[in-house]
């Protein structure tokens, strides 16, 4: 089994505890709107795993992965139970942006061809 398909199992795995662990466990109530793990990359060593999310329906995005950020720990305990690992890894939260861009270049590509 190559080390690739290990990180990949390793990263969907993660993705699928902390979407759960968002959905049903987080209770902020300052956490607004549909909040979606897009995908986990993890570091070879382990040490840490950044966590895209999109968000749908939220008032401010910036406070949402603020929220994110400062709960961290929380999740990351969380998954310490739920996932076998030797190392946990740290959690960096960052807003996908991938979404938007495609959203963009959409728009853009309907207005070009409006244009003809």
């Amino acid at each position: 089994m190559s080390d690739k398909n290990r990180m990949n199992r390793v990263d969907e795995q993660l993705k699928e505890e902390i979407s759960k662990i968002i959905d049903q466990e987080l209770s902020d109530p300052n956490l607004t709107g549909m909040i979606s793990v897009s995908s986990v990359k993890t570091t070879p060593d382990l040490r840490y795993a950044r966590v895209f999310v999109t968000m749908i329906g939220c008032k401010s995005q910036k406070e949402n992965l603020a929220i994110l950020k400062k709960s961290s720990g929380y999740i990351r305990t969380l998954i310490a139970k739920r996932v076998n690992l030797r190392i946990t890894p740290e959690l960096i939260f960052e807003f996908d942006e991938s979404i938007e861009y495609g959203a963009k270049i959409d728009k853009i590509l309907k207005d070009m061809n409006l244009g003809k």
